[in-house]
């Protein structure tokens, strides 16, 4: 199963639901809470090509984008593959 980063902040219902779709699946992933510390926000930035929004998710080296772009992903029956790589 690929790696699974996701970068969220508190208080943040698409961070949540994001997380609770992967949790759903039985998806272990790195979470990294930028709420306090602008380095980890600007690390998020430039790696997923200047997004600034709640959360950021990468699956393996794909950046998934944010918490809609992860359940289109699910909706066309493309997410579990691309966790399987």
């Amino acid at each position: 199963m690929a790696d699974v980063v996701i970068y969220t902040r508190q208080l943040c219902g698409f961070c949540t639901a994001a997380k609770r779709l992967l949790q759903k699946k039985g998806v272990s992933f790195v979470e990294y809470d930028a709420t306090f510390d602008p380095k980890l926000k600007k690390e998020m930035v430039q790696k997923a090509n200047g997004r600034s929004t709640f959360p950021q998710i990468f699956v393996g080296a794909t950046h998934v984008g944010g918490c809609d772009e992860l359940h289109d992903l699910e909706r066309a029956g493309k997410l579990d593959a691309l966790l399987a790589a």
